[in-house]
């Protein structure tokens, strides 16, 4: 393999599911300014919408949380009342 071309900023980080407040700890060289405390240790935090808790192929539940859509099927339904 060549030299170099691999990060060397590899640390421990916390992934929240957003959906449903499931937080598991990889390494990850992912940027964040958010942390968020753990088994008594501090780590960055990074939000996801969806992950393997909470996905339906892993569930087995074909209910999905759409969180991205919500303002847009709000501003879609009481469009006809703007003047």
């Amino acid at each position: 393999m060549r030299k170099g071309i691999h990060p060397e900023n590899y640390r421990m980080v916390a992934f929240k599911d957003m959906s449903n407040g499931d937080v598991f700890l990889t390494k990850s060289t992912a940027n964040s300014k958010e942390t968020i405390d753990v088994e008594g240790a501090e780590y960055p935090l990074i939000k996801l919408e969806i992950s393997r808790t909470s996905h339906p192929y892993y569930t087995g539940k074909m209910k999905l949380v759409d969180t991205a859509g919500r303002i847009d099927k709000f501003k879609n339904k009481y469009a006809k009342f703007k003047k």
